[in-house]
């Protein structure tokens, strides 16, 4: 249990780190907004292809409470106090790895993002991300697939193909409200996110039940 928990929180960590990061890079070198966001998508999905790879042996590398949520409902493979403990280390996980990120570029260690995401398809567009990133992550693993490539593709791609930029985690967007950066999250805008990613959650988790009915271990 307890490397577990230390890989859910630094894996969520060292996510958020790059998501902040890489953010507050771009931000710094230019000022098109477009390559702004290809440099974020691009280090996000190189982090999360290395940062599944070493830390799913070990925890399952979730780093996302919604994906820690409907694993436990489909696959029941946590007791609901794992599943506690998963949370906590990624909530905690993603404010450190904002942090962290801050300390890096000279900002202030913590600060307040004033970046507003908010409306209908902002909202729309979390739903849509977050039931796409859980087929991955499923269809991968019945497909004996490298999921962590699958997964960092997708939420590559999906930094561009949707109007939220693809955030389809808890976690990661509460750590991403301490940043006044590119990457940032304005603290008001998170409740209506955190809503629609377990709205996405729950319609991925019916698919899911639909497309592949067994267990991962049956």
């Amino acid at each position: 249990m307890n490397r577990r928990v230390l890989a859910e929180f630094l894996g969520t960590a060292l996510l958020v780190m790059a998501v902040v990061g890489s953010g507050i890079m771009a931000q710094n070198m230019t000022k098109d907004i477009g390559l702004q966001l290809l440099a974020n998508a691009v280090a996000t999905g190189g982090a999360l292809f290395g940062l599944i790879t070493i830390f799913g042996p070990i925890s399952g590398a979730s780093f996302n409470p919604v994906v820690s949520i409907v694993d436990f409902f489909i696959e029941k493979s946590s007791s609901p106090l794992q599943l506690a403990l998963d949370i906590v280390s990624q909530v905690l996980g993603a404010i450190t790895g904002c942090i962290i990120a801050n300390i890096m570029f000279a900002h202030p260690y913590i600060e307040i993002s004033q970046k507003i995401r908010t409306g209908g398809p902002t909202w729309f567009s979390e739903v849509v991300a977050t039931v796409g990133l859980l087929l991955v992550i499923w269809g991968g693993i019945r497909a004996k697939a490298n999921v962590a490539a699958l997964v960092a593709a997708w939420i590559t791609g999906a930094y561009w193909f949707t109007s939220s930029t693809s955030v389809a985690n808890p976690a990661v967007g509460i750590g991403r409200m301490f940043s006044d950066s590119f990457a940032g999250i304005a603290p008001e805008s998170m409740p209506m996110f955190a809503l629609m990613q377990l709205l996405g959650g729950v319609v991925a988790a019916v698919i899911i039940r639909t497309l592949w009915p067994t267990k991962v271990s049956a």
